[in-house]
């Protein structure tokens, strides 16, 4: 399979975006919020965490650079903006799927009936994407890196839906 150049950043983007926004969505839904604040949390949660995450690397990038001078000037080598730019995309583009459902329930294109249970389905499916893309970008097992990927997310968001929902009862 022929890697388009930034597929590492995409991978690192996409993995975070998908499973710390739906964490959020994930931990919202077990506090019993509504739509409307899951969108507003969501968003917030894509447009603050997917530009901190490209500064990182960013930042990375330009320290790596300053290190390894011969590097920094080599062809073909990428600039520290692109790629913060392709983690930020990254970010932005597999993050909003689990916020997704809600705009459409939100905007009423779709019914309210089973948001979460559709954005779950659909991230999950996302973390399938990513988690097949990360078997190239690290080189293992498309099944084991899948799995890994899934396993995590999933970790996260139940950690996250059950922290909203002990909050929600304490509050």
């Amino acid at each position: 399979m022929k890697t388009f150049p930034y597929l590492k950043e995409f991978v690192y983007g996409g993995i975070d975006g998908s499973v710390t926004t739906f964490a959020v969505v994930a931990g919202a839904t077990g506090a019993n919020m509504s739509s409307g604040v899951i969108i507003v949390l969501g968003f917030a949660n894509l447009i603050a965490d997917g530009f901190s995450m490209s500064v990182g690397n960013y930042l990375s990038e330009k320290s790596a650079m300053a290190s390894n001078k011969e590097l920094s000037i080599a062809p073909g080598r990428k600039s520290a903006f692109q790629t913060a730019s392709a983690t930020f995309f990254s970010f932005i583009a597999m993050g909003f799927i689990p916020i997704f459902v809600y705009v459409l329930g939100y905007t009423k294109a779709i019914g309210m009936k089973h948001l979460f249970v559709i954005s779950t389905t659909l991230t999950f499916s996302t973390f399938i994407f990513i988690g097949f893309l990360r078997s190239y970008v690290a080189h293992t097992s498309i099944i084991k890196s899948i799995g890994e990927t899934l396993f995590l997310g999933g970790i996260a968001s139940i950690l996250s839906y059950y922290v909203g929902t002990a909050l929600q009862n304490m509050l």
